[in-house]
């Protein structure tokens, strides 16, 4: 019989009197990340029953315009590698890493 293994991730939110985070943690023990600060974050979940995709996306006061600019371009660029894990399209895989190195030519934001 295999054994089964939960692991839980926590995200903590601490808004101001208009709702807009002021400060984001989030804790991860199978990983040792325990209330480790962030300026932003995306999560997105598939609703099989309802076919679409729940999103949360927050970020804080506090996220520079230019850090917005990596961490939307490294997360499609990470997305690019996820949907060829996913799918094999390498086709694909690829049209959407041109869009990633033109999306950082426009935003003139350095490739890391």
């Amino acid at each position: 019989m295999s054994q089964y293994k939960k692991s839980d991730i926590n995200i903590e939110v601490v808004t101001d009197e208009n709702h807009v985070p002021e400060t984001i943690t989030w804790t991860a023990e199978d990983g040792n990340v325990y209330k480790e600060e962030a300026k932003a974050l995306m999560l997105s979940v598939w609703d099989s029953k309802q076919q679409e995709t729940l999103r949360i996306d927050l970020w804080t006061k506090e996220m520079p315009v230019d850090e917005m600019k990596k961490f939307f371009h490294q997360t499609l660029v990470s997305m690019s590698e996820t949907y060829y894990r996913a799918t094999q399209d390498d086709k694909m895989r690829d049209t959407m890493k041109d869009f990633c190195d033109y999306f950082a030519e426009k935003t003139e934001i350095k490739k890391q």
